[in-house]
């Protein structure tokens, strides 16, 4: 499976430029901001984005706030470049101490003046359709370009580009539609993910009462297969019935989702291992499965169990970015 190395949540992104969209199209003028690098203690990771309409209104974040105000203050006296450039915050020790940047933090900012939704629309289009986009703008003429790509790096200038990516939204596909399942759609989808839920089992189904999720009608296995799961899908099985749960796991393990977990207690767990061997699935593919699931937090009750579950589907997450952005650095080196 390919590494990844985004910004941790790229639905943000969607968002900022969905509403930066509309903005456009209502005849605003804007900017987009986007984080290149940082160093010391800054406040967003490289790839966070910030769009300030012309009258100050802001969506998306690339500080703690201060920055953002900033900003939206020169964005009110036209103040902003009007071609793309770079801007930096907290170099010296009065930007610190003025923009309340963690001591020793620094950042460096790409921005870009939107004109015409014809600058974002393309991209908009890409992140709905589930493409990891690099999204490039020639520095001295604004020319956009955008190509589908591999994971391949963090944002960077090279020469007079400026070359930024965008990943589709991180999705959670949850087999099991009972009080934890609940639980769980809720709380990720407070960390932005799009939640999918896929249960069989109609009486239950009846009793869900949590907003915002998409169903996935089917089998588990059938879900698994028909949603092709992608390297920023995680999938986590909670029915506690071994024929639902191990239906999801047959295809989950197979498939290029990056976290797979499932409930049940270590001896249940290592019962669950010999009959995924049953189904030929090598060692190496059982090896990826998480079960008992989530961090060993001492959970007990149905919201504990989510928050074990989402810590450690996070802490997954930011590990596959820290190997990705360790990759990037020793291929410049």
């Amino acid at each position: 499976m390919a590494t990844n190395w985004l910004s941790v949540v790229k639905s943000a992104d969607l968002e900022v430029l969905e509403r930066a969209l509309d903005w456009l199209n209502d005849g605003h003028q804007a900017h987009l901001f986007t984080v290149v690098q940082t160093w010391g203690s800054a406040p967003r990771l490289p790839g966070a984005v910030l769009v300030v309409r012309d009258d100050g209104h802001l969506i998306g974040s690339v500080s703690g706030g201060c920055i953002e105000d900033d900003l939206a203050d020169k964005a009110r006296n036209q103040a902003l470049p009007n071609q793309p450039s770079v801007m930096e915050y907290g170099i010296s020790r009065e930007d610190a101490q003025r923009f309340r940047i963690p001591c020793g933090g620094s950042l460096q900012i790409f921005v870009e003046p939107l004109n015409h939704a014809s600058q974002l629309l393309p991209i908009v289009q890409n992140l709905r359709g589930r493409k990891l986009t690099k999204r490039s703008v020639r520095i001295s003429t604004g020319e956009i370009k955008l190509t589908e790509v591999l994971p391949e790096g963090a944002p960077r200038i090279e020469g007079d580009w400026f070359h930024t990516y965008f990943g589709p939204q991180w999705r959670l596909l949850i087999i099991g539609a009972n009080q934890l399942g609940a639980t769980l759609a809720s709380m990720a989808q407070a960390l932005d993910f799009e939640v999918l839920v896929c249960e069989p089992r109609q009486e239950i189904r009846d009793e869900w009462h949590v907003d915002g999720v998409t169903w996935m009608y089917g089998m588990p296995d059938d879900v698994v297969l028909d949603m092709a799961p992608d390297a920023h899908t995680a999938i986590v099985a909670v029915t506690h019935d071994p024929k639902l749960d191990d239906m999801a796991l047959l295809e989950a393990l197979k498939s290029d989702a990056f976290y797979v977990g499932v409930l049940g207690s270590h001896k249940n767990q290592e019962k669950r291992r010999v009959r995924m061997r049953m189904f030929e699935l090598s060692d190496a593919e059982i090896a990826t499965m998480r079960g008992p699931v989530g961090l060993r937090i001492g959970s007990r009750t149905p919201a504990e169990i989510a928050v074990a579950i989402l810590a450690e589907l996070i802490q997954v997450r930011a590990q596959q970015t820290t190997v990705g952005l360790a990759n990037e650095v020793s291929c410049a080196a």
